[in-house]
This record gives structure tokens, C-alpha cells and sequence, in this order.
């Protein structure tokens, strides 16, 4: 039977949202205008004439439609964003962008009276994304503390339980702002409770726990029950009749069904539908990150980025490295060591010293994971909790060995011990390393778990774009859980 709406989530959330976009867009363009105009920056520009605030009130008009129109287009007004203040950003920082270029674009073409200053557009565009980004962090934390994320979460059942129900799962359970809420799982014929009869090793070993709601037979009265919004299917090997019928059970229940692919355990967004003859195939296509347009965009950040950071942390590092031979003088400032690369091949990694001479000067010595480790410098553990140990790297970027993001450079040995125990562990060294990355930037580091670093890294290639770069790299200002 049909599904009653959810009107807050459908439909007066996405409204608020794009209500408030729209004011905060014009405050930020206002806001431009005056830094250009009105604030001691108007120096750093050349006169406009009749740049009054009411001739450039149509400009700004013009300006706010394109901006919520290229919001539209990159999915800002879908709610599950509102729970996901990152990708809210990334969605904000490909609009503005594209805003930016439209809007020069659009001023040569048309000729606007007054003329459109360069400068201002630039304001404006730093403008827009810091209010619109607070905006939106403010909406983020009314909905997660006045209890509304409950009514926006879409309600998931799991058809089957195996090793990947066990992982979504724990996604979900382990994030309070996940946009979907886990009801239960349905079983399967030929499948037993996931969860053995004992209490106590149920609380430890099979954490987070699902609810089991039925059997598969029972399966349009289960999502009728639990007000059920999506299905997701862990498990393919089912009979063709048998997949059929749910699917056409969710249909009728309008339900949202999804599958988990598991034949393919990673590279899941290159995944491509293409029609060979007339026999459709699924298979991996070529990542965004290697295409060639991609890579001179990645290789231009990476340059820009290491030459303005040598720059800057040029004094830093003499600082430091005096800091280090005052404290330990029969070692050097600076420490190397062969690091594997992209395509496998070896590099010379650069950083500042950390350690006493012996342990840094040992290739097999293994890595200090944990605070108060006798064999760090005191400065040595500024430098890690920091991260001010790495700042060399950027002349490593600069080279080309390595990018500002990518996975963590690891050792030869490293890399035969870990490859051997960890599935898919080779694939991360398709890229070049970074000197940051998605899995430190989320807490992954020391002694984090080593698997799940393999699995952000491999997130990280299957979903490169310049905009994720970026906001790693703002990300790691920020975040330094696990950092010594």
C-alpha cells in the first residue's frame, strides 16, 4: 500500500534550506560589495563608476540566482546533507567555483553597467562560502541536538546478514549523523541468527547488534510495520525468481531497494554499466584520478601547494632543526628514508628528526605509535603531535615523489608484512602518497586500525575530486586525533 510522505524530510527541510541559502547567499554578496566598496580594501581596486549599492543591487540578484541554481545542480538541497557538514561544503565550494567562473564569464558577454569588479567577485566568492558554510554548521548542529535527525534519517532494513550487513551496521552505529537509521535485518532461508545465545560474547564480539525482523516471506508486512524507507540486499547469491520478488516488494511498498555488490570489494564507484553486443557487463572503468585532464589538476594543486608551503615553513624549519641539534648533536636535523611510491617504485622520503639517533637510523626500527615512547626527542613529540615533522615533505611534492594528499607512504618491509594480512592493500600504491590524507584527517593513525586506513585510502582513489583534496587539506589544520 502506499507509503505516507515524510514531509519534513521531503519537503519543509529542503525548503528552510534553500530560503536560508538564498539569504545568506545575498548577505555574502552584500558583504562583498562592501569590503570592495566601502571597507579599506577598496584601495586594492580601481575606481568603478556608479558603483552605488542600487546599481549593483541587479548584479547581486544575477549573482544570487546563479549561485542557488549551481547549488540545485550539485545536490544541495538533498536532505541527507544536512547531516553531512563535509559533503555540504564540498557541494558549496564546487558551486561558488563554478558561480566564480559563470559570472566573469557572464559580465564580458553582456557588458553590466556598472562593470563588474574582479575584485569583488573574488570577495564576494570568499564571502558566500564562509557565511553559507557557517549557516549551514549552524542548521547541522538545532537539527543533530533538538532531536530532528531522528525524523530525517531514512529508515534502512537489511535483507540477510553476512560480513557486509555486519559492516553497514557498524557505519551506521558508529556515526550520529548518518543519514540513515538501521531498523533490523530480515532473515534468509539457509541463514541462522547472526548473534550466538551468549549475552555476554554478543556484547563483545558482534557489536553493533541488529534486530532480527522476520523472514524473507514476511517481508512486505516487515516494511509496512517499520515504516520502512530503504532495503538494502546484502546478499546476491539468491535464486532470480527470488531477487525478482523483492524488488517487487519494495515496489509496492515504495521502498527503496539497494544492493550490495559483493562480488567487488573495492573501486565501487568506478563500477560502469556497458553494453558489449547486446550482453550488458558490469565492470570497473578508468578512476577520475587517472585521467589526464585530472592528473595536470592534481599535479597544478600539488606544485602551488608545496611551493607556497616551503615558503611559508622555510623559517619554521630552520627554527626547528636548531631545536633539534641543541637537544640531540650527535644526530642530524634532518632524517630520509626509502619510502614505496606510486607504481611501486622506491622514493627518498625527507623529515625533521624525531627520534635519538639510534632508533631514527635503524631501517627496521618500528614506528612510534603511542604518546610518552622513550625514544622521541622532547621536541620531537611537538613536532609529531603537530605534524611539523613533515613540513620537508613539501620539497618531496615538489619533486614529485609524492602529492599533498594521497595515502600514507609506507616502508618495503612494511609493505610485504601488511599486504600479506590486509585484503586490498596493494591498490593503495596506484597514487602517489601524501603528505595528509582521508584516513589521517579521520582519526587514523598510530595505532588506529590498519584495515579500515586501507579502507578510507581506497575511498579516497575511487572518489578524487580537486574539491575532496581541498578539503582534506583544510581538514588537517583541524583535526589531529592520534597524532604523536
Amino acid at each position: 500500500m502506499p507509503r505516507a510522505a515524510n514531509s519534513l524530510r521531503d519537503t519543509l527541510v529542503p525548503l528552510a534550506l534553500l530560503a536560508g541559502d538564498t539569504l545568506v547567499t545575498f548577505a555574502g554578496l552584500a558583504l562583498g560589495y562592501w569590503l570592495r566598496y566601502a571597507s579599506p580594501l577598496r584601495r586594492l581596486g580601481l575606481d568603478v563608476p556608479d558603483a552605488t549599492f542600487a546599481n549593483y543591487l541587479p548584479l547581486l540578484l544575477v549573482g544570487v540566482a546563479l549561485l542557488i541554481g549551481a547549488f540545485t545542480q550539485f545536490g544541495l538541497y538533498d536532505t541527507r546533507l544536512v547531516l553531512r557538514r563535509y559533503q555540504s561544503l564540498n557541494a558549496i565550494l564546487k558551486g561558488t567555483a563554478f558561480w566564480l567562473v559563470a559570472y566573469l564569464g557572464i559580465s564580458l558577454v553582456l557588458k553590466f553597467d556598472p562593470p563588474i569588479s574582479r575584485l569583488y567577485v573574488v570577495l564576494a566568492f570568499v564571502c558566500v562560502i564562509i557565511l553559507l558554510y557557517a549557516w549551514r554548521t549552524l542548521m547541522y548542529t538545532v537539527v543533530i541536538r533538538s532531536g530532528l535527525a531522528t525524523r530525517l534519517r531514512r529508515r534502512t532494513v537489511l535483507l540477510g546478514w553476512n560480513d557486509h550487513a555486519r559492516a553497514l551496521a557498524a557505519g551506521i552505529a558508529a556515526d550520529p549523523a548518518h543519514p540513515f537509521t538501521l531498523v533490523g535485518y530480515v532473515r534468509l532461508p539457509g541463514t541462522s541468527t547472526p548473534f550466538p545465545a551468549n549475552p555476554t560474547r554478543h556484547l563483545l564480539d558482534d557489536k553493533p547488534a541488529a534486530r532480527e525482523l522476520g523472514d524473507v516471506a514476511e517481508l512486505e508486512a516487515i516494511l509496512e510495520r517499520e515504516t520502512a524507507d530503504v532495503l538494502i540486499i546484502t546478499r546476491l547469491h539468491m535464486a532470480r525468481a527470488d531477487l525478482q520478488r523483492v524488488a517487487e516488494t519494495c515496489e509496492r511498498a515504495y521502498v527503496e531497494w539497494k544492493i550490495v555488490p559483493g562480488a567487488f570489494d573495492i573501486f565501487l564507484s568506478g563500477l560502469r554499466l556497458q553494453t558489449i553486443g547486446r550482453v550488458p557487463v558490469l565492470g570497473v572503468e578508468e578512476l577520475a584520478i587517472h585521467r589526464l585532464l585530472n592528473r595536470a589538476l592534481k599535479r597544478a594543486f600539488d606544485l602551488i601547494g608545496a611551493l607556497v608551503g616551503l615558503v611559508l615553513s622555510a623559517p619554521i624549519i630552520v627554527v626547528l632543526a636548531a631545536l633539534i641539534k641543541r637537544e640531540s648533536p650527535s644526530g642530524p636535523a634532518f632524517f630520509s628514508q626509502t619510502r614505496i611510491g606510486a607504481g611501486h617504485r622506491n622514493f627518498t622520503l625527507w623529515k625533521l628528526r624525531t627520534m635519538v639517533p639510534a632508533a631514527a637510523e635503524s631501517d627496521e626500527a618500528r614506528q612510534s605509535t603511542a604518546r610518552g615512547d622513550p625514544r622521541l626527542l622532547r621536541v620531537g613529540a611537538l613536532l609529531r603531535r603537530w605534524n611539523l615533522d613533515e613540513l620537508p615533505q613539501f620539497w618531496n611534492v615538489l619533486r614529485g615523489d609524492m602529492s599533498l594528499v594521497g595515502p600514507r607512504p609506507e616502508r618495503s618491509h612494511h609493505v610485504n608484512v601488511l599486504s600479506a594480512e590486509i585484503p586490498h592493500y596493494l591498490p593503495r600504491h596506484i597514487v602517489k602518497p601524501g603528505m595528509s590524507g582521508w584516513a589521517q584527517v579521520n582519526g587514523l593513525r598510530g595505532e588506529s586500525d590498519l584495515t579500515a586506513r586501507v579502507q578510507h585510502d581506497i575511498y579516497y582513489i575511487e572518489n578524487w575530486s580537486v574539491w575532496l583534496d581541498v578539503q582534506i587539506v583544510l581538514l588537517t589544520f583541524v583535526r589531529w586525533k592520534n597524532a604523536y
